[in-house]
């Protein structure tokens, strides 16, 4: 097996570990992801999700060894049967989990290379907590690797078009000061304390009301393609079911919780 899975208390800890070829996924282990991921979905204990690569490197994108090895034998089907329906919220994509539309977040604690696919799978997270000396990079454009596990999709949604292009046309290294000034990365932590620090996240997240955070999530997601009003309306249908929580909330206030900002 080259994906692991911790659970600890309602956080899950799932671990990618190819160390022979820096984490980099096969179709094997994009399978295991995948379940890995959907399981954490489906686990109504399991809050939030820490996504990590063992062995010091996040993960180096597609395993091109494997390509090779597919080439060879003419086994056209290594990629095959990846073709999917949009409205398939839990469709497998070539890295694994890239296709999957949660409901709850999953951080990405980055180490080392984290690069091509690596790099996707990591955009595919919602929240990267990285490593001061790990780095990304679409490396896959020396080699003719497209981006289709959502990278030419979330990158410019991210760091917007400008700085998209620039990472997609040249596959350039984003070292993790860069990545954190221009949102590719959230936080930036002393190598070796990415995953650690990762997990204190998702236990803060996992300590707050999860129905309202969730629904704010996705209200998020979802109005990417829509127009102001019909957006502000989404938000809204999401929001008003969990104005109890929102009235909860402020009596714990009135009675001194979380006062000046306090967390």
């Amino acid at each position: 097996m080259s994906v692991r899975t911790e659970s600890l208390d309602d956080i899950r800890v799932i671990t990618l570990d190819r160390s022979e070829v820096r984490n980099a996924v096969d179709t094997a282990t994009a399978r295991e992801l995948h379940a890995a991921f959907l399981a954490f979905e489906d686990d109504p204990l399991a809050k939030v999700a820490v996504f990590h690569g063992a062995n010091g490197h996040f993960c180096a994108g597609w395993d091109l060894q494997f390509g090779a090895r597919a080439a060879r034998a003419s086994e056209g089907g290594a990629l095959a049967d990846l073709d999917f329906d949009s409205a398939d919220a839990r469709a497998i994509g070539p890295m694994g989990p890239s296709r999957l539309r949660l409901s709850k977040p999953v951080i990405a604690a980055v180490s080392g290379a984290a690069v091509a696919g690596g790099m996707e799978l990591a955009l595919w997270c919602d929240l990267r907590v990285m490593e001061a000396d790990a780095y990304f990079g679409v490396y896959c454009r020396r080699f003719g690797v497209p981006l289709i596990d959502g990278g030419t999709v979330r990158l410019p949604r991210l760091i917007g078009m400008g700085h998209a292009m620039d990472l997609i046309l040249t596959g350039r290294k984003v070292e993790a000061d860069e990545a954190l000034r221009m949102g590719l990365a959230n936080r930036v932590v002393p190598p070796g304390q990415a995953r650690e620090a990762a997990i204190a996240l998702a236990r803060q997240l996992a300590g707050f009301p999860q129905a309202t955070m969730r629904a704010d999530r996705e209200s998020a997601y979802t109005q990417w393609d829509m127009p102001l009003g019909e957006a502000l309306l989404q938000e809204w249908q999401r929001g008003k079911a969990r104005i109890p929580d929102a009235l909860e909330g402020a009596q714990r206030f009135a009675a001194g919780e979380g006062r000046h900002g306090r967390f």
